[in-house]
């Protein structure tokens, strides 16, 4: 995790939702062989992430779930379109599809979080029709 203080880090503009300072996490999603299927970054609360993530090795669903944390996912964005960028990353010709969403926990934003996934995930899930 890296430390970004108070600064909107290129996020979605929700994040100043998120209590400073921030933390910003970022991991790929990788199947046993290495190949990409998705890219992630969310963003926390400094002060409150380790009550929440307390092996920050693990999946964020892994953590929050072992709680038993209630959450509210309140999705604030979908997007589909291409990007050379992401076509190098994934080693995947576009077009790519993401989101971005807001974990809500007592009332309280928990955490912002970003995802792309890659075109690869088609041999798992079938054809776009």
């Amino acid at each position: 995790m890296s430390p970004i203080g108070s600064e909107d880090d290129g996020a979605p503009p929700q994040v100043e939702i998120v209590p400073e300072p921030r933390l910003r996490r970022q991991v790929w999603l990788r199947t046993g062989s290495g190949q990409r299927l998705a890219y992630a970054t969310s963003w926390w609360d400094a002060n409150h992430v380790d009550e929440y993530l307390q092996n920050r090795s693990l999946p964020i669903w892994d953590s929050l779930s072992r709680l038993h944390t209630e959450l509210y996912r309140d999705i604030q964005g979908i997007y589909y379109g291409h990007s050379p960028v992401l076509e190098q990353a994934f080693q995947e010709k576009g077009p790519f599809w993401g989101r971005h969403y807001l974990f809500w926990h007592d009332r309280k934003p928990l955490t912002l979080i970003y995802e792309v996934f890659s075109p690869y995930l088609r041999k798992y899930l079938g054809p776009i029709c």
